[in-house]
């Protein structure tokens, strides 16, 4: 089958466009504060910012389907270079017509580089200037990601949006932030010379751990190349909220007004409306299915242990205003024994709702900037939110 005819079987078979290109232009269209609501063009699609992708790093957001993600608002979706990498390969994906059609996601979607993986799954590896080698978590095989093995690989992929790769430090520690620091730059050049897809939008990523005068350095850097959009990384990894905090104001008192910021890895919702009161656009993070296998439900006060046995016999839904499928339907109690029973619908169900839980804030946010009102919004959320679970 010739390459063309398989493009058409895919795009008639799962409804989706391979061959649009557009500028990838980012409009910002309300402002409070240093918070804004914006639109960010994409081959699949406009995206409304602030916006918070799920995670779907093997290709899908565990226990639940592109059509339920679809019904819960979302609008944006990552997989994982590192990991889809290793399996099944990206070689198979672009056969099958790239990321979109294989997990049949017709929305807009994003890659990491995978450099966050290979420093943190990966069982050992080697990091020279050209690039690091490293065993698969897997089954220990020996491979090696460059720069430019990386753009090759998110090519492949076909997402949206794709990311430079860079090597994440330690927050701690300032030499090796340094020399971290300097070969991210370094391979940022690298990925910029080895794009060659017009229908990608290559975005550039901060380093410098928790030291503000390095956070700035990078920044500049960063921007002095032109990347189409720029992200914060190295942050949620260890260090405090405060500190955090205090690197995205000094990031983004750099990084310019007419493109967007993602705050990778970032998801809890106090995170996301501190970010968004800081000038954040894009948010991504494992959290809400990651909880739900761990029988925590996400409320828009805190979070709730649903294997606590008071709720052995709670015929309350979750949460009582929430419009979610799990909560018009489905009881405290029913959950807990779904999730005593060890049946697998209990992962579902509590991420169809954490999810929604997560897109009606950042609509939420989204609403309260466009009225001039998200600095009082957001003050009534924070002073409401529980951080630990009841």
């Amino acid at each position: 089958m010739s390459c063309t005819s398989l493009k058409d079987q895919i795009e008639s078979r799962y409804k989706v466009k391979m061959t649009q290109h557009p500028p990838f232009q980012f409009n910002i269209t309300a402002r409070d504060g240093r918070a804004r609501c914006g639109v960010f063009n994409t081959p699949h699609g406009e995206l409304i910012t602030p916006v918070f992708a799920p995670v779907g790093t093997q290709a899908t957001v565990k226990a639940v389907t592109p059509a339920q993600l679809e019904e819960l608002g979302a609008t944006l979706v990552l997989a994982n270079t590192y990991h889809l990498y290793l399996r099944p390969g990206a070689d198979i994906i672009e056969e099958m017509g790239g990321l979109h059609a294989f997990m049949n996601w017709k929305g807009p979607m994003l890659t990491d580089s995978g450099g966050f993986q290979v420093f943190s799954l990966s069982q050992t590896r080697k990091i020279d200037e050209d690039g690091v080698t490293f065993k698969s978590h897997i089954d220990g095989s020996l491979h090696r990601f460059t720069p430019e093995k990386s753009i090759e690989v998110q090519q492949k992929l076909g997402a949206d949006i794709i990311m430079a790769f860079d090597e994440c430090a330690p927050p701690y520690d300032r030499e090796y932030n340094r020399r971290a620091l300097e070969r991210t730059h370094r391979w940022a050049e690298r990925c910029l010379r080895a794009k060659t897809q017009s229908s990608q939008a290559l975005f550039g990523i901060v380093q410098g751990g928790v030291f503000p005068e390095l956070r700035q350095e990078s920044a500049r850097f960063i921007c002095s190349l032109d990347f189409p959009g720029h992200a914060i990384g190295g942050l949620s990894v260890g260090e405090t909220k405060k500190e955090m905090h205090t690197t995205i104001d000094v990031v983004n008192e750099i990084l310019p007004e007419n493109k967007p910021r993602y705050l990778m890895g970032v998801g809890s919702p106090e995170d996301l409306i501190n970010g968004i009161l800081r000038g954040i656009d894009i948010f991504d993070c494992v959290l809400p299915t990651r909880l739900a296998r761990h029988q925590a439900a996400m409320t828009m006060t805190g979070r709730i242990n649903l294997m606590n046995a008071v709720h052995s016999r709670d015929a309350r839904p979750i949460d009582e205003t929430c419009q979610c499928y799990t909560c018009q339907n489905f009881s405290r109690a029913y959950l807990r024994h779904l999730i005593v029973s060890k049946e697998i619908l209990a992962a579902t169900l509590i991420s169809i709702h954490n999810i929604y839980t997560l897109q009606e804030l950042v609509q939420q946010a989204r609403q309260a900037i466009r009225e001039a009102k998200f600095l009082d919004f957001s003050s009534r959320f924070l002073e409401n939110y529980r951080h630990l679970s009841q």
